[in-house]
């Protein structure tokens, strides 16, 4: 038989290999339960591929260098492949581009390759070391290919003996991606990855940012994650997609402190307890914790594979989800395990439990009689929203509100809103907490419960906006609200405090700071509401310059509150706000401004020498003009406003 049709022949054997082994991981994935998912997701892959997950690789310049090269060459050389000798097209000028497609691939196995000689702790081993040899294998293959098939020198001895070593090449590199879907192999990732990109379980993420839970339909029964056959099938199919790179680990707060929490272990515990097998995982563990029990379809996950604590050590910060160059979500996956926990078995640690009962019997986390939050605006003259009247702007100060500390920054803020002369009132004792810590807790009972109850009592006031200092209240309201029914405008202080700025509605005594000042992303500001912007804005409008952490933005360290783990508390080597705290002293400030109630009381826990702690509000009041003329041009800007916008409603 020719060379060309011995081609034909590996392909075709190598597609259906690849076909039988979809097909057996498939029935692994649909023992999930239904999810909705379009298979228009398909047509959407490549720009998913291309853009969205892109986005995440070239952050690391080196690795995105050298996926491009490998998959990219390795993508285009298959297809050559499959167009050339699949369909015995037989074309020289298809030679040509296969050649050039696999020696960019192999350009793209040497730099993995080379990555590999001295890896960074996070990278997985094993299997995956022979991996960038499997690929520079298969380039080489179809490098010789190309150079044989175009003419007759596969005829003689020697081309005969060189169209063998084709061959082999071929088979042996392309064995990996062929079986490796069917046997769990780590090429099993490249064909469920980009299934995962077609029907990812968090399909709106591709039209923008998105990182509200999902809340459970109780009166079905849905409590929560207990077996792998209790996460939606797409899920399943996610936890596949892991190339096992470690940048979750090495965003992790919570392995960073040595709490027994390993996204990326996580994830390949995730995929242990689907029952397929596969390699043993050869990366980092579990901080603290041996190897975890047999994995088996059959046996709870939680007791399983994985240890309760690993799921309590979570912050949620997102800090792994953002990180992720397959966009694999983990903290939904955390939540939905610890849904079960406490629904089914109500097994929390530390005061998590106490926090749920608090919650469950005075509808605050500390146990606070509700007629407490305002006390501390009591000469501030806030006044109370009645049924039947109207407000421009309402305040939810959420929970910050019952810490001593935190009512200064409160205090600060309600000046700043008064000296802008905007029309702010509160709830009083009708505001109850928001349910984010019920939640993140799993008590999805108790926050189903919390949200209907808001939901029900501001439907009796009349106001256009609210306003809160806490990123908490502010996610749950704007983004979680909405699929119970509740849908409103909500503004985190910090852009409220940017706009008056913008303005001119406040005047403020701009000054440079002769004290080097950083900033402190919030999560549930920044990651998951993009919130890096306006805090930012706001301290350059008051003359401060921010010095900022290494780890600062998208990337910023959790302070450790998030997720409740300041209530379960596991226990590690170090302490998560302490080494946030850490941050900013490489950066060389003595303070360090913060938005979140929850931040401020985190850091300010940091035991010893440590920077001053100060509220983004607080340093606005503190430059604040209060004199005649600050009045006076307050109300000139005022007047402005309200005459645009009534041009614009004449208009």
């Amino acid at each position: 038989m020719s060379f060309p049709y011995l081609l034909s022949g590996l392909f075709w054997l190598g597609a259906l290999l690849l076909s039988a082994g979809l097909l057996r991981r498939a029935r692994l994935w649909r023992r999930g339960r239904a999810a909705p998912a379009s298979w228009r997701g398909l047509l959407a892959a490549p720009k998913r591929y291309f853009v969205d997950l892109h986005r995440v690789v070239a952050r690391d310049p080196a690795a995105a260098r050298a996926h491009v090269a490998a998959a990219g060459g390795g993508t285009a050389a298959l297809l050559l492949i499959a167009l050339n000798y699949g369909l015995l097209l037989h074309q020289r000028w298809l030679d040509l581009l296969l050649a050039a497609s696999a020696v960019l691939m192999l350009i793209g196995a040497a730099l993995m390759r080379a990555r590999r000689r001295a890896p960074p702790a996070r990278l997985s081993l094993g299997e995956w070391q022979r991996l960038p040899a499997r690929l520079a294998c298969f380039a080489l293959g179809a490098l010789l290919v190309a150079a044989l098939a175009g003419g007759e020198v596969w005829l003689s001895a020697a081309g005969q003996g060189l169209a063998a070593v084709a061959l082999s090449l071929l088979a042996l590199g392309g064995a990996e991606l062929a079986l490796g879907i069917g046997l769990g192999r780590p090429m099993k990732h490249a064909v469920a990855g980009l299934l995962h990109l077609a029907f990812h379980p968090r399909a709106e993420r591709f039209a923008g940012k998105s990182a509200d839970l999902k809340p459970l339909n109780l009166a079905a029964g849905e409590l929560g994650v207990a077996r792998a056959a209790d996460f939606a099938w797409n899920r399943l199919l996610s936890f596949d997609a892991c190339v096992q790179c470690g940048k979750c680990e090495a965003a992790c707060p919570a392995f960073a402190a040595g709490q027994p929490l390993n996204p990326k272990r996580l994830i390949q515990d995730l995929v242990a307890s689907m029952g397929g097998g596969g390699p043993a995982y050869a990366g980092s563990p579990h901080p603290g914790r041996p190897a975890a029990a047999a994995a088996s379809a059959d046996r709870d996950i939680v007791g399983g594979v994985l240890a309760a604590d690993t799921l309590w050590s979570c912050t949620t910060c997102r800090a792994c989800v953002e990180n992720c160059p397959m966009l694999i979500e983990h903290v939904d996956a955390v939540i939905d395990l610890r849904r079960h926990q406490t629904l089914t078995r109500g097994e929390l640690p530390g005061k998590g439990a106490a926090a749920l009962a608090n919650l469950r019997h005075t509808d605050t986390v500390g146990g606070h009689p509700l007629r407490a939050r305002y006390h501390w605006a009591a000469d501030l003259d806030l006044p109370l929203l009645r049924e039947g009247e109207s407000v421009d702007w309402l305040l939810l100060a959420g929970e910050g509100a019952f810490d001593m500390r935190y009512q200064r920054a409160l205090r600060a803020l309600l000046t700043v809103l008064k000296a802008a002369g905007l029309r702010v009132a509160a709830l009083g004792e009708a505001e109850r907490d928001c349910g984010d810590l019920a939640r993140r807790l799993g008590d999805e009972a108790g926050f189903q419960r919390l949200a209907l109850a808001n939901i029900a009592t501001l439907g009796r006031y009349r106001f256009t906006r609210i306003v809160t200092p806490d990123p908490h209240v502010f996610h749950c309201l704007a983004n979680e609200y909405p699929a119970l029914g509740g849908h409103y405008e909500v503004w985190h202080h910090s852009r409220l405090l940017d706009q008056l700025l913008e303005t001119r509605a406040i005047r403020v005594r701009s000054r440079d700071s002769a004290e080097p000042l950083s900033y402190h992303d919030p999560c549930y500001l920044g990651r998951y509401n993009e919130g890096y912007g306006a805090p930012r804005r706001v301290l350059a409008g008051i003359g401060i310059q921010v010095v900022e952490m290494s780890r600062s933005g998208r990337d910023a360290r959790c302070c450790g509150w998030g997720g409740g783990a300041a209530f379960t508390d596991v226990p590690g080597p170090r302490r998560i706000p302490d080494m946030r705290m850490d941050d900013v002293r490489a950066a060389g400030a003595g303070r360090v401004a913060v938005a979140c109630p929850n931040c401020t009381a985190m850091l300010e826990g940091v035991s010893g020498a440590r920077a001053e702690v100060v509220e983004l509000a607080e340093l606005v009041a503190e430059r604040l003009e209060t004199g005649p003329e600050a009045g006076q041009e307050r109300g000139d800007v005022r007047r402005a406003a309200a005459q645009g916008r009534l041009a614009k409603e004449e208009a």
